[in-house]
């Protein structure tokens, strides 16, 4: 993989990306990267699903977000239609992990007004851990996952208020959200994401499917800092900060 912009030359994301987010912080709340693909006609799913539209470079930077995450932010309608499983099922992912003080596996943080949630291959893993923000007990039935019940009102459901929780009761420093479209639309109106990572997949996907945001409204257009361009073959990878 080759760096683009700035400094052009071979880079090693496995390294970058610990390098440039291990310790940051964001006062009351964890520091929050977003991480997307997108095709390039603007699609974020193929047939319901991300998976075909990530090549080898994409699915790199994914594992070395998902290595040096402390926990990792999901919607529920994300997490039925990529079947989540176990988060850290790379070696090397586990690896980074312990080079960097972290368990074995982030946490998964979803957030459920109705207490619904679906039946994924992650609940059966013995070493996975969900923290569930939800204004309803779940039902939850026979799971092998240990699971973290947060019941809140309304106003404890927003996300804003999730994350402030998350890092004053978790721990939570560094929070990597993968999805979906709608969770991104409210952190980024809330001011709430700090960078997104989104890989521009050399492919065209279409069909109707949605952008990587959802449900967004702003006033004007709000720009963003480009912070580097990686390049592989047909796909560039970006790293943007955003601006509240």
């Amino acid at each position: 993989m080759r760096r683009l912009f700035p400094d052009p030359g071979p880079v090693d994301p496995t390294r970058l990306i610990p390098e440039t987010l291990v310790g940051r912080s964001h006062g009351p709340r964890p520091y929050l990267v977003a991480n997307f693909v997108s095709s390039v006609d603007g699609r974020a799913t193929v047939d319901g699903g991300s998976t075909a539209l990530g090549d080898d470079g994409d699915r790199r930077i994914f594992r070395s977000l998902r290595g040096c995450a402390d926990a990792v932010l999901v919607g529920t309608g994300t997490l039925a239609a990529e079947h989540y499983g176990t988060l850290a099922r790379d070696p090397a992912v586990v690896a980074m992990r312990a080079r960097l003080g972290l368990g074995a596996q982030p946490p998964l943080v979803t957030v459920t007004r109705s207490g619904q949630l679906p039946s994924i291959p992650l609940l059966d893993d013995p070493a996975a851990s969900v923290i569930v923000y939800s204004g309803v007990a779940p039902s939850l039935g026979d799971v092998a996952a240990t699971v973290h019940v947060e019941l809140r009102d309304a106003k404890g459901l927003v996300l804003g208020a999730v994350l402030e929780h998350l890092k004053a009761h978790h721990g939570i420093g560094l929070l990597l959200c993968e999805g979906g479209p709608s969770i991104l639309g409210e952190l980024v109106s809330g001011g709430l994401c700090d960078e997104l990572f989104l890989t521009l997949a050399g492919t065209l996907a279409g069909g109707d499917g949605p952008a990587i945001i959802e449900g967004l409204r702003l006033p004007a257009p709000r720009p963003v800092e480009l912070r580097w361009v990686l390049g592989q073959a047909e796909s560039l990878y970006l790293r943007y900060a955003l601006r509240a």
